[in-house]
């Protein structure tokens, strides 16, 4: 991890706070993420531009909201820690960074637990939503949990080898994953190896040979270019990993009932959209899966196939979660199981 320069990250707070007229008379919620700060390119900042407009908006400008993209200001582990000491006010936590801070997270990889998109809204939009929220809260203590954004939607598997048809196929792969237990046993469960690896070194490692494979959802392929360096890519959907998106508790309870109410309508708005640009970024002509095709092989797993991973991933890790997380991740386990089983038999509209 890089190390923070503490006075400088204090100086561009300072100086955000200075550059914006009657600043002192303003609460300001600083947001810092990961991506760029283009609101058609990714999720992360389509999230973050909708939300910025409505609470300012809304709020007739009582509430300005200021976005830092591109890891400005620290590393997405580095953007949780500011948020709890309160030097930014909030951020979109991926699993990998929230893990060193929430573990729990970890029971979200169930491997190829749901059958669509809209499945993983109702679950997070829910009660179990509801519930993991209020159990990040009480074991940090010091944020707020408002939504879980979409970083792009289910995971693939793309490698410089072969097409994955089967379990057969992962053998002599080495995959980058995050460095999550979880991930690294779903790869080696596979017959894959796993190869932890931090963000900003998987194109070059992909590039020289030193991986031969990574896991991310398509509008991540997309954006990280990795169709340069990959000629396969197997739409697996074996994964699915929100972003946390979480506050300073302090900021949010100096916040008035009216102004609450407005952050929580603007953050169910700017989910829409975040998880309408993901979908649009998987099925556009440029960056989507026919953009991919023009350099890539691409190839989705049957049902059948996906059963057989299935079989192969889905019991070990159940397992390993309860052991790993205890009585409270048990029961956080056990109601992520039920509410995907519900909303993957659910029918719209009916």
């Amino acid at each position: 991890m890089k190390h923070i320069n503490k006075s400088l990250v204090a100086a561009a707070l300072a100086a955000s706070l200075l550059s914006a007229p009657f600043a002192m008379a303003e609460k300001v919620l600083r947001i810092g993420h990961d991506n760029k700060a283009d609101i058609m390119e990714n999720p992360a900042h389509a999230f973050t531009g909708v939300f910025k407009n409505i609470v300012e908006t809304a709020t007739n400008g009582e509430i300005k909201v200021q976005v830092f993209p591109s890891n400005q200001l620290g590393s997405a582990k580095e953007h949780i820690q500011m948020v709890r000491d309160g030097q930014l006010q909030g951020t979109l936590a991926p699993v990998g960074p929230l893990a060193g801070y929430y573990p729990r997270i970890g029971v979200l990889d169930v491997p190829f637990a749901f059958k669509s998109n809209a499945a993983t809204y109702e679950v997070f939009d829910g009660k179990f939503g509801q519930t993991l929220a209020r159990d990040i809260e009480g074991e940090l203590k010091d944020v707020k949990v408002l939504g879980f954004p979409d970083t792009g939607g289910f995971f693939s598997i793309t490698n410089s080898k072969r097409p994955i048809e089967s379990q057969k196929d992962f053998k002599g792969l080495r995959i980058r994953t995050m460095t999550l237990p979880t991930h690294q046993k779903i790869i080696q469960s596979l017959g894959a190896e796993a190869y932890p690896l931090a963000w900003g070194e998987v194109y070059s490692s992909l590039q020289t040979g030193v991986i031969d494979g990574q896991m991310n959802p398509i509008p991540t392929v997309s954006f990280a270019k990795f169709n340069e360096v990959q000629g396969y890519l197997t739409l697996t959907n074996h994964l699915f990993a929100p972003y946390t998106f979480m506050v300073n508790k302090d900021f949010y309870d100096g916040l008035t009932a009216e102004q609450q109410a407005i952050v929580s309508d603007a953050v169910e708005i700017a989910l829409s959209s975040n998880r309408g640009l993901a979908r649009l970024i998987e099925a556009s002509n440029d960056r989507g899966l026919d953009g991919l095709k023009a350099k890539m092989k691409v190839n989705a797993l049957s049902d059948g196939q996906r059963q057989a991973m299935r079989n192969a991933t889905q019991p070990g890790l159940i397992e390993y979660i309860k052991e790993t997380h205890g009585e409270k991740g048990t029961e956080l386990l056990e109601l992520f199981l039920a509410e995907v089983d519900k909303a993957n038999q659910s029918v719209y509209l009916q």
